[in-house]
């Protein structure tokens, strides 16, 4: 497949590096400075900054070009990008990660979550760790595991640096030199603690968990998860 890179800094690269070993042409890469004309690829990956994702995405879908989104920062515009995907017919898929592990560890916290409801002697509280040059916080993991358990508990919201609260969920997010990602649920009462944890060792993982979705993405329509691609119920 010929494949657009948005955003080539360390995510890009090592997405690069990846479709290349997997026999596929890398058409355009481009940090948002550059001119580009988007129909030269068949799929697009976008791993840019917070203020270039919708543009970027906007662009594709407007291009009738398959998109796939790794950026965080940006969902205040989500919405927008999955409205414009349904009125062009195009085709979309946007996740916090794309690992394997990781999306596995999602549907396991959905469980986790479930089964703690009903034990109101623990509370809950999030933990993720990044390399310094993350722009955002808490990452969109973190987020995505905190809504994940709203949706099967009587949670109510999340906050970063919050409080323990039995209707909140407090998300601690530490920047730390050369760490790829790392993510604790912890449930804690006066007795134990359960804890469920992922540590991503490199970009790897990420890397091809997002090559993967372009492959699988071109010649679909509609807007679709990891869940999809990995076919995890």
């Amino acid at each position: 497949m010929k494949l657009a890179l948005l955003g080539y800094g360390r995510m890009g690269k090592e997405i690069e590096k990846i479709a290349l070993e997997r026999g596929h042409e890398i058409v355009i890469k481009s940090n948002g400075e550059e001119d580009y004309d988007i129909t030269k690829a068949d799929v697009a990956i976008d791993f840019s900054i917070p203020t270039s994702a919708f543009n970027n995405i906007s662009n594709c879908i407007n291009n009738a070009i398959p998109v796939v989104s790794g950026t965080t920062g940006w969902l205040d515009k989500y919405d927008n990008a999955i409205e414009l995907c349904k009125e062009k017919k195009g085709a979309f898929i946007y996740a916090s990660n794309f690992s394997l592990g990781v999306n596995i560890f999602f549907a396991l916290n959905e469980k986790l979550a479930a089964m703690m409801n009903s034990q109101n002697q623990y509370n809950v509280d999030l933990e993720e760790i990044h390399h310094t040059k993350k722009l955002d916080a808490p990452s969109g993991t973190a987020i995505t595991l905190a809504e994940g358990i709203i949706d099967n508990s009587t949670k109510q919201k999340w906050e970063l640096d919050g409080e323990v609260n039995k209707g909140i969920i407090p998300i601690k997010a530490i920047r730390t030199p050369d760490v790829p990602g790392t993510h604790t649920v912890n449930y804690n009462s006066e007795v134990d603690s359960v804890e469920i944890k992922h540590t991503a060792h490199n970009r790897k993982g990420f890397a091809l968990g997002a090559v993967v979705a372009a492959e699988w993405l071109i010649g679909k329509e509609g807007i679709y998860s990891m869940r999809d691609v990995l076919n995890i119920g």
